[in-house]
């Protein structure tokens, strides 16, 4: 954030550590953020919890929550510099994600469902903000009213700026159109959601593909309380992709073009996909999104939307457990009436109907 003017807060200077607690001096900075250049966010919270100081820096966690779509807050650690008794600059601490106001002016747009934060265009925000309010409906159509039905989504203007909002290594996003994240909050509390876009990616889709993105990103919000360390990535990627491609007319070969080489070549999948083939730079990565794709779409073709939606809950709902695999087999065994052996063999099966030779 750029140095701001100094906020006058009645407070004594700080001097040492041992001077006391700067709580006054940022209860007063907070306070004049939300009423003044932070006011078109509509913050329902706004304050920081100092963690160390000396007589020229404070290290303080900001909480803040955005009013209607936060219900706990986004906990961010933040470096303040002081001057005369008040703050006159703030930023992310090293290694912290930035707030949306860092990146330069905050001004929201919203749509019905969702509000999207960033420096970019009006247009383009405005552009998200549909799409965020077509995803919406579309992902409770599927997975029910069951989640908050409402979206934070943030899109900056470059890469440098969507590296900020992650606080991550920006090689392991370079080729991905948005990405959700669970923004750090308080200790047992729920983390607030945010979709954030990356603007390099984002920009070489078609109209098509933002709203496959988006959807698939929504997909991600609606199923928070029911994915868990233990959910498999094929699993969770493809509920996702499921939603984010359901009604829109695409045939498997066009959704899933490398896939289609990899078959007629006579590479054929053996196992479902890993988590490791989702990591970034992993070489078959689009396939492991494409195989994940086909493996959801076949249990909701084979038994029906909501037994899909079964399946992800009572995965969820599974606990940790001796095993993984173990656990899946189970579940698929009541749900489906047969287990992961059998399941992969059907989705081999289907993976060379789909999208093999001869298929349209």
């Amino acid at each position: 954030m750029p140095a701001r003017a100094a906020v006058p807060t009645g407070a004594a200077p700080l001097g040492t550590p041992g001077a006391g607690q700067p709580t006054a001096l940022l209860a007063a900075h907070a306070q004049a953020l939300r009423t003044g250049e932070l006011a078109a966010l509509r913050l329902a919270q706004l304050d920081y919890r100092p963690t160390s100081w000396d007589a020229r820096t404070v290290s303080a966690e900001l909480s803040y929550r955005l009013d209607g779509f936060d219900d706990y807050p986004v906990v961010l650690r933040r470096r303040l510099t002081l001057a005369g008794g008040a703050v006159s600059g703030e930023s992310a601490a090293p290694g912290s994600p930035a707030a949306p106001w860092d990146l330069g002016d905050p001004t929201p747009v919203r749509g019905a469902h969702c509000v999207v934060l960033g420096p970019a265009t009006p247009g383009l925000l405005t552009e998200l903000a549909g799409l965020g309010d077509q995803a919406v409906p579309a992902v409770s159509a599927v997975w029910g009213g069951g989640w908050p039905g409402r979206l934070v989504l943030q899109l900056p203007t470059t890469a440098a700026q969507f590296t900020q909002l992650l606080g991550a290594d920006p090689s392991s996003y370079s080729d991905i159109a948005a990405v959700t994240v669970a923004a750090p909050a308080a200790p047992v509390r729920t983390p607030a959601d945010r979709v954030l876009v990356n603007p390099d990616a984002y920009r070489r889709l078609s109209a098509f593909g933002k709203h496959v993105v988006i959807t698939h990103e929504s997909t991600h919000v609606a199923t928070r309380a029911d994915t868990h360390p233990w959910t498999p990535l094929w699993l969770s990627e493809g509920v996702a992709d499921y939603t984010g491609y359901l009604n829109t007319g695409h045939t498997a070969r066009q959704i899933a073009p490398e896939l289609t080489q990899d078959v007629a070549a006579g590479k054929l999948p053996t196992a479902l996909p890993t988590d490791a083939d989702f990591k970034a730079g992993s070489t078959a990565i689009a396939q492991a999104y494409e195989l994940s794709w086909l493996a959801c779409s076949l249990i909701a073709a084979e038994h029906g939307q909501q037994a899909l939606v079964d399946v992800y809950r009572a995965v969820g709902a599974a606990g940790p457990g001796a095993g993984r695999d173990q656990q899946l087999d189970l579940i698929l065994g009541r749900r489906l009436g047969y287990g992961l052996a059998e399941f992969t063999r059907r989705w081999i099966a289907d993976v060379v109907r789909q999208v093999g030779p001869g298929s349209s």
